[in-house]
């Protein structure tokens, strides 16, 4: 099959021929057949060497993806071949007590594609533990749409809905408008939130007003934290730092009300930012806020996402961007830390 790989982190990633995929060497997995893979910024940070669970090279990226089943493996019993499916960017063991719980998300011994193995820049890609983390998709979700799921929209959708657990008419500022913050503007928005997104980019601001933001704070003209104070004197009931750094996670708490509730789900990889990034905790004793994190989602959960999108209350669709085949994917990985468009960037293997 063919693959993005590179050989080195920082160095150009090539496309090349690589072998399929071995279902016979996967207990309880299957081969899923590529239909389309989203281009994130994990994937970049991994590329760049930040991503410690990358510990073999040459290496696949790839990590939210959509496809057709090709073959299962032994012991398989809910996942056919021929299903249009969808995978979490987290796998978990399905066995252990953590995912027993219905916590497969943060399994201990997760296994994460384009991560811990092989990911989903190629025509064909293997994922374990199918039963518990392969997921149908209904027939009004395409694959093109699916693939922007499986990270950016699932971690958005879980973070809103479940964590924060967000309710109609509370005020929610999204701080960072990339795949992950236009997401959680959207669903925000969807539950009846005012909302209000904040970044640098003036195209990432316009797209998060299509999408559902009322309020557009540009951070580049001013103090982010100050604008949303003066649109909201009593401050944020919910904030999201949606983009991962220590500056979005310190704005995202001081923008805060009395009993807010400040929503990490933007990663924050300490190889980047030097050190662990913390939230100003005397701001946190002050007004009593709750601080929560949040990390991808469940395959168990992912139906009530699926519908909400197959029955138009959610339309992902407004956040894809280009389309790409695989031969242009490697200048676009490389190019991830530089200005780009708004939307997700699609490859089709």
């Amino acid at each position: 099959m063919r693959a993005v790989r590179y050989d080195a982190f920082g160095q150009l990633p090539y496309v090349t021929d690589v072998p399929d995929p071995d279902v016979a060497q996967l207990p309880g997995g299957v081969v899923i057949e590529v239909g389309a893979t989203g281009l994130c910024r994990s994937d970049w940070h991994g590329w760049q060497g930040h991503d410690p669970d990358i510990a073999t090279l040459p290496h696949i990226p790839g990590h939210e993806f959509a496809g057709v089943v090709r073959e299962v493996g032994e012991g398989v019993r809910r996942v056919r071949v021929g299903q249009r499916v969808v995978v979490p960017f987290v796998c978990g063991c399905g066995t252990c007590e953590v995912c027993r719980a219905g916590a497969t998300h943060v399994c201990p011994h997760q296994w994460q594609p384009g991560f811990s193995g092989p990911g989903s820049f190629a025509e064909l890609v293997a994922v374990p533990s199918a039963d518990v983390n392969v997921v149908p998709l209904p027939d009004e979700v395409s694959l093109e749409v699916a693939a922007g799921l499986g990270c950016r929209f699932a971690t958005a959708y879980r973070g809103v809905v479940d964590v924060a657990r967000v309710r109609e008419g509370e005020r929610v500022a999204v701080l960072g408008c990339g795949g992950v913050g236009l997401a959680a503007v959207m669903v925000a928005h969807a539950l009846g939130a005012e909302v209000a997104a904040v970044d640098v980019d003036a195209g990432a601001l316009a797209l998060a007003g299509e999408v559902g933001a009322a309020h557009l704070v540009n951070a580049s003209s001013g103090d982010p934290v100050e604008a949303l104070r003066e649109l909201w004197p009593d401050g944020a009931q919910v904030a999201v730092d949606a983009l991962g750094s220590v500056v979005t996670a310190r704005a995202a708490t001081s923008s805060l009300a009395v009993h807010g509730r400040h929503l990490q789900i933007g990663l924050l990889p300490p190889a980047v930012v030097g050190d662990r990034a913390t939230v100003p905790m005397h701001t946190v004793i002050a007004r009593e806020l709750t601080v929560l994190g949040s990390h991808g989602m469940p395959a168990s959960d992912y139906p009530r996402m699926l519908a909400d999108i197959a029955e138009g209350r959610l339309r992902p669709e407004r956040l894809l961007g280009r389309r790409i085949p695989l031969d242009e994917a490697p200048a676009a990985l490389a190019a991830m830390d530089a200005p780009r468009g708004s939307g997700v960037t699609v490859i089709a293997p």
